[in-house]
């Protein structure tokens, strides 16, 4: 018995493949491919070879959201220039469902649509997933959008309050203006029948008052 167990675990060890998936290559922010087909006992191998990604597992429903107790690379940074370049590793031990996973660098998964999926099916396909963490995104987007649009009205509000202030203000100007003419034109007229009145009592030449 012991024979054919250590036999059945060398065919197993034999039969095991490993999948290598490049992160990162050509400074992109994608895993290529985007997604294998595996069996138990088959390993998953990613070289990270620019900028600064991880491999961490999430969910259908939550593409960019860490899944509890989930495979984590953590970050793998990689110098530019590098020559050497970190790999990391797991092994694939169950596949009664499809795994998910995504970078956690901010703005990976949810803007660039940058994940990973392990024996995806047509239920669940990687287009899909990939659809659904972009959408995450877009989400994102749209609400602040309507936050600046909601700031834009406020000023122009007042704008025109202050539009509103300068037009009163003006008009006020203008009348006092008026005012002040009408007062001016009165003193002349009196001043002009004073010296008339005096030239007709005393025969003095305006030109002598003047």
């Amino acid at each position: 018995m012991r024979f054919f167990a250590l036999v059945a675990a060398l065919v197993s060890a034999v039969a095991a493949e490993t999948f290598t998936v490049i992160v990162g290559g050509n400074s992109t922010i994608t895993y290529n491919p985007t997604s294998v087909n595996a069996t138990n006992g088959d390993v998953i191998q990613f070289q990270f070879v620019s900028k600064n990604h991880t491999l961490t597992q999430s969910s259908f429903a939550a593409p960019c959201t860490p899944l509890a107790g989930g495979v984590d690379s953590g970050f793998q940074a990689v110098a530019t220039n590098a020559t050497t370049f970190p790999v990391w590793s797991f092994t694939l031990t169950n596949t009664s469902a499809p795994l998910w996973f995504y970078c956690a660098q901010v703005g990976h998964c949810a803007n660039d649509g940058m994940v990973f999926a392990v024996n995806p099916t047509a239920a669940k396909s990687f287009e899909a997933f990939q659809a659904a963490a972009l959408a995450t995104g877009t989400n994102s987007t749209t609400t602040n959008s309507t936050a600046s649009a909601a700031t834009s009205g406020t000023s122009t509000a007042s704008t025109a309050s202050g539009s509103t202030v300068a037009s009163a203000s003006a008009a006020v100007a203008s009348q006092s203006a008026v005012g002040a003419a009408t007062t001016a034109n009165g003193a002349t007229a009196l001043a002009s029948s004073a010296i008339a009145s005096l030239v007709a009592v005393f025969g003095v030449g305006v030109g002598v008052l003047l």
